[in-house]
């Protein structure tokens, strides 16, 4: 049964199980490609509202098992349980992003939503071409290019447009505690699928925990994949090619990793098949519990969870209720929008303790988990 580390004792939440991730919306084969479609009905408790919220995904789609499906239940959750009406589009290339963000807004949309680093340039355009309207951005702040070449990007703030980002270093910095306390070689790796400050904090964290582990335990297990300090490591170069994070990963098995987290959407899927293949290797999922969300439960050994789904649907049910702002959703282990969820591994007693402690110790300020990609 997996568990999920909280900041009680975990013996008392060692039986929890998580819920598993619902069934995203169906494909419709015979809607062109980036066309917005209608979600799939739910059958809802509450009584029905005139609010229409509108879901835009990146290329992964909505059964990626991973962020975009993510936030798709968390605009299912606002149907069934707010009483609003739910709209997609489901992008397949980057050329859809654009298009499907203008369709949103000609459709009347209250709130809309895109899934993913990728859409920032639409988003921010659209909300801010339309002020009476509400935006959402998953993953990702706004921000104005820098004056001169090199320069870094101005962040902005918009009264209409809301970012749902999370602290996830703080969570992988706990799957990278466990990763280095379960590696039997002493090796272990990450990867990510674009380097990008969505999919670097996860790194940064994974990083830090195996550095604190070496320090509380006197190891000295490597990490392959990822230089902190450079900002610099391996990428897949998208989060589409499977085939890429499977090479990526016999790479890494090969130079003796028996832990890998992927930090890639759907390719880690392609690293999980090699994890697989290869045994006696460990994946370290993350958005989502992959105990539950994919077919690979049995070399999960912990997820770093990213509950984009609360995020949005919060963010759906402020502006309903009036209270919405341009100010950001930040997701965190205080108020549970990310976790470590553990796997299908037995991991010792003692280690889950070191752990547990280290996340109170997070949660009260006592540590802090340092990343320049922090929200």
């Amino acid at each position: 049964m997996k568990k999920t580390i909280y900041a009680t004792a975990l013996a008392a939440v060692a039986t929890l199980a998580l819920a598993a991730c619902g069934d995203a919306p169906e494909d419709d084969s015979t809607e062109p490609a980036g066309e917005a479609t209608s979600a799939e009905e739910t059958t809802g408790s509450a009584e029905e509202v005139d609010y229409l919220a509108c879901l835009i995904s990146d290329q992964g789609g909505w059964e990626d098992q991973s962020f975009n499906q993510s936030a798709m239940e968390g605009g299912m959750r606002a149907q069934e349980e707010l009483g609003i009406q739910l709209n997609d589009a489901e992008s397949q290339s980057d050329a859809d992003f654009g298009p499907n963000v203008d369709s949103m807004v000609q459709q009347g949309c209250d709130m809309t939503i895109g899934v993913g680093f990728l859409l920032e340039d639409p988003i921010q355009a659209a909300a801010e071409a339309n002020t009476d309207v509400s935006f959402g951005l998953v993953d990702a702040t706004f921000s104005n290019p820098g004056e001169g070449a090199d320069a870094p990007p101005v962040p902005v703030e918009l009264d209409n447009a809301a970012p749902i980002i999370f602290n996830t270093a703080e969570a992988a910095y706990l799957a990278g505690y466990v990763a280095a306390g379960m590696s039997e070689t002493g090796t272990v790796a990450t990867f990510g699928g674009l380097p990008i400050p969505s999919v670097n904090i996860f790194m940064d964290g994974f990083v830090d925990g195996v550095a604190k582990y070496n320090e509380d335990n006197g190891g000295d297990v490597q990490v392959l994949g990822w230089d902190k300090e450079a900002q610099d490591g391996t990428f897949s170069g998208g989060f589409e090619d499977q085939g890429q994070g499977q090479a990526l990963t016999e790479q890494f098995i090969a130079q003796g990793a028996d832990v890998i987290m992927p930090v890639a959407g759907p390719v880690g899927l392609g690293a999980a098949a090699a994890a697989e293949s290869a045994g006696n290797v460990w994946v370290v999922g993350v958005d989502s519990d992959w105990t539950a969300s994919t077919d690979y439960a049995d070399i999960v050994l912990a997820s770093v969870v990213k509950e984009i789904g609360a995020g949005v649907f919060e963010t759906i049910k402020a502006d309903l209720e009036g209270s919405f702002s341009g100010e950001p959703y930040i997701g965190d282990l205080a108020n549970g929008g990310v976790s470590l969820a553990t796997g299908s591994a037995d991991i010792p007693q003692e280690l889950l303790d070191q752990v547990e402690a280290l996340q109170e110790q997070i949660i009260s300020g006592e540590l802090a988990v340092e990343t320049v990609n922090a929200p």
